[in-house]
């Protein structure tokens, strides 16, 4: 069955002349004709920690799940030394998977919670808000213009959960 179902879309697709399919015998136009705004972006560099054994057991699960749009903004191509860099928009929200625990998360230190992810918010940039998640298998940081409220954190919420299990924070000393 499903050969023939690919048949039936390469003949639509190409052109096929026989049966009930009408045309012209010429190739359908597939190629799209309007831009995402992807391509209209500059690649962003993003600076990432060398790449750990947790990372590379965790992060690609989550990388699978990430939106091409978030909040309004198209996905955008990023250049890291790791491929668990992910970024939308301009200016960017930023998403690295497998992140150094956060030097302000000490014991002490309250965390907040959105939809069952612990998260550590930093403020000390005043042009930028670093959200990071406390309680996962790796930390997970979406770093955010200051101008833009937590909507894209809480969109993430889901695929963070989902893709990588819960386990009880580890606070610096």
């Amino acid at each position: 069955m499903p050969l023939v179902v690919a048949l039936a879309v390469l003949t639509q697709v190409l052109g096929g002349s026989g049966g009930t399919t009408k045309g012209s015998g010429t190739a359908a136009d597939v190629s799209g004709g309007t831009s995402t705004g992807r391509e209209d972006l500059p690649v962003l560099p993003v600076q990432v920690p060398p790449v750990t054994p947790e990372a590379d057991a965790s992060c690609p699960a989550l990388m699978s799940t990430l939106p091409l749009e978030l909040s309004g903004k198209e996905s955008r191509r990023v250049k890291s030394e790791s491929p668990y860099a992910y970024a939308w928009g301009d200016p960017a929200v930023v998403l690295i998977c497998g992140v150094d625990r956060p030097a302000g998360y000490v014991v002490g230190v309250s965390a907040i919670q959105i939809n069952g992810v612990q998260w550590y918010v930093d403020t000390h940039d005043p042009d930028t808000t670093v959200w990071t998640t406390v309680d996962r298998p790796v930390y997970v940081q979406i770093s955010l213009p200051s101008s833009v409220d937590s909507a894209p954190v809480t969109a993430l919420t889901p695929q963070i959960a989902q893709a990588l299990p819960y386990r009880d924070p580890q606070p610096g000393p």
